[in-house]
């Protein structure tokens, strides 16, 4: 299954592996909108349960417009995950141009109550040439 996945990022026992496609049927290319969907799989490896605090994510269009989007969770959720377990959620990103890229990190919160960053992995967000 981790073929799927062609973007990975390992911080501290913790990987975030991403997932992205395009969606030509959510996207209005006439209107100038595009719209990818992202898979996101966290895996804790760690010895220790963790929680997802916030997400910082910085998204940059194809005219080099960056965007940082920052919030509690991720998709409404702040998932508890158990060593040698994993969380997936999906969400979706529009942009104004045919190509960009995400990239960011996780605040995560561990047992013991400190807390640390984790690397959310650069991924392309690329529009087939026939869609753009």
């Amino acid at each position: 299954m981790k073929e799927l996945f062609q973007h990975a990022a390992l911080t501290e026992d913790v990987t975030v592996r991403v997932a992205v496609n395009f969606l030509p049927e959510q996207s209005r290319i006439d209107a100038g909108k595009w719209f990818w969907v992202y898979h996101i799989r966290i895996e804790n490896d760690s010895d220790q349960p963790i929680r997802l605090l916030t997400r910082h994510w910085r998204i940059t269009d194809g005219h080099g417009l960056v965007s940082i989007v920052e919030g509690e969770g991720v998709v409404g959720e702040q998932p508890l995950i158990t060593p040698g377990h994993s969380h997936d959620y999906v969400s979706g990103c529009p942009l104004n141009t045919p190509h960009g890229s995400m990239e960011g990190h996780y605040t995560f919160q561990r047992g013991d109550g400190s807390r640390f960053e984790v690397a959310i992995p650069y991924f392309p967000l690329a529009a087939p040439a026939t869609a753009g």
